[in-house]
């Protein structure tokens, strides 16, 4: 399965935005569905920052899911932050056309935007170690 048809505004302004073009330039993409109220968001976190520290071919989307811009941006400067866009999904329609029925939810996409995994639920050692197997 492909993902397309999406453009998300970024969480600071909304002239910017992202959407499948963006993704198409970059080898791996890791869309990272997350919310400062969400406490298995903040277990993953450490592996995210992993993730962008390694100079991997790979880029990290996060997508803050019905949040307040305020209480994303504190947990952003507290636990560091990964992303190298972070969007809005203030109602939740954006998480809906991603098939996203929870928080944490990834998805790791090629740069033809194919579906490589889905990961439910929060990163840790196993599925992180399993994301570096299919990206390297």
């Amino acid at each position: 399965r492909k993902i397309s048809n999406f453009q998300l505004n970024d969480i600071n302004s909304g002239d910017q935005h992202i959407s499948e073009k963006n993704l198409k330039k970059n080898k791996y993409n890791l869309i990272n569905f997350f919310a400062s109220w969400c406490a298995p968001c903040r277990a993953e976190h450490k592996y995210l920052l992993n993730l962008s520290n390694e100079n991997l071919e790979i880029k990290i989307i996060g997508i803050n899911f019905k949040d307040k811009k305020i209480n994303a941006t504190n947990f952003l400067e507290e636990l560091g932050n990964p992303y190298d866009f972070v969007g809005k999904d203030i109602d939740g329609k954006v998480s809906i056309l991603f098939g996203i029925y929870g928080i944490p939810e990834s998805i790791l996409v090629n740069n033809d935007l194919t579906i490589i995994k889905k990961i439910i639920g929060p990163i840790d050692q196993i599925k992180y170690n399993d994301i570096l197997k299919l990206i390297k």
